[in-house]
């Protein structure tokens, strides 16, 4: 079991930066107070290769990122204020979700602690995600390390758009994107499989989509690694969210994605997504879950 973590305050950063972000020093807090640092391994993590973030962002792109010189409205569609260290963090957070897919290649699980970058496109950023985590490595287990078939199961509230349009035109890479309807991105691009929600949706409705699409897919695909990018904005307390389940249905989704996998033998690669309910120790406890899951099973 590999854990990646990343400050999120190692330099200063504008306020608004600090909403979507605020979580990830908690999480790693409370997983330290479980015993995590025991059981798993905490890599140092540098920043992601420029060939590498390449392989899925283009040059032109990647080069106005690393300088900030892009437009008004390409910030504001970032969501965020450009700062050398944001960049810098999230180069980390990339490399931090290839580590956690190398694990899995081996069978084994993979946790990010922040990741789950689905809105960002090739050429830009969107909803608070500026490189696409899980698109670049899946291109690199496939290019550098033998993968043959990879699944990225996303089940954060929102549609993985850029993960989406990114690995489009690659046959070896399987998109599973169950989502709001109605939510974010309000235009949604094709996965290989999209299952779009109406509001309001309860446990026992989406806990029951689930059961019947994901084993078709893992015995269908049969892939080397399982990405799982598990965002807790499912949770009815939510205010980005829309959707209504309860701790116990997103730990249940959770458990699900993850014993479907681990019966299988296939590894996964986890990254933690969205949240964003106004208790922020609702949001810690939700992907607490996650992380608790994955140690008893692959224990």
């Amino acid at each position: 079991m590999v854990i990646a973590h990343h400050p999120c305050y190692a330099h200063p950063l504008p306020a608004n930066h600090r909403f979507p972000m605020a979580k990830y020093d908690l999480i790693h807090g409370q997983l330290q107070l479980e015993g995590f640092d025991e059981d798993a391994d905490w890599p140092m993590l540098a920043a992601m290769s420029t060939s590498t973030i390449q392989s899925c962002h283009t040059a032109e792109y990647w080069e106005t990122l690393r300088q900030g010189s892009w437009s008004r409205t390409a910030e504001r569609r970032s969501g965020f204020t450009w700062s050398p260290a944001l960049v810098e963090r999230e180069s980390i957070i990339m490399s931090g979700s290839l580590l956690g897919a190398l694990e899995a290649l081996q069978g084994g699980v993979g946790l990010n602690i922040a990741g789950g970058t689905h809105h960002a496109f090739a050429d830009r950023a969107e909803g608070f995600c500026l490189l696409n985590d899980f698109a670049i490595a899946a291109r690199h287990l496939i290019d550098h390390h033998g993968a043959s078939r990879i699944l990225i199961v996303d089940l954060d509230v929102h549609q993985g758009n850029g993960t989406a349009s990114i690995t489009s035109d690659d046959a070896n890479i399987v998109t599973f994107s169950m989502h709001g309807a109605s939510n974010y991105p309000f235009r949604k691009e094709e996965s290989s499989l999209d299952v779009a929600l109406p509001d309001g949706t309860e446990d026992r409705a989406y806990l029951d989509l689930l059961g019947h699409h994901l084993p078709v897919l893992l015995d269908r695909c049969q892939p080397d690694v399982v990405f799982y990018q598990c965002g807790v904005d499912v949770l009815e307390t939510d205010k980005l969210g829309k959707l209504s389940l309860t701790m116990q249905g997103c730990a249940e989704r959770d458990r699900f994605v993850l014993e479907s996998c681990r019966s299988r033998d296939i590894g996964v690669a986890c990254a933690m997504g969205g949240g964003y309910s106004p208790d922020v120790s609702l949001i810690v406890e939700a992907h607490m879950q996650t992380f608790r899951t994955a140690r008893e099973l692959w224990s």
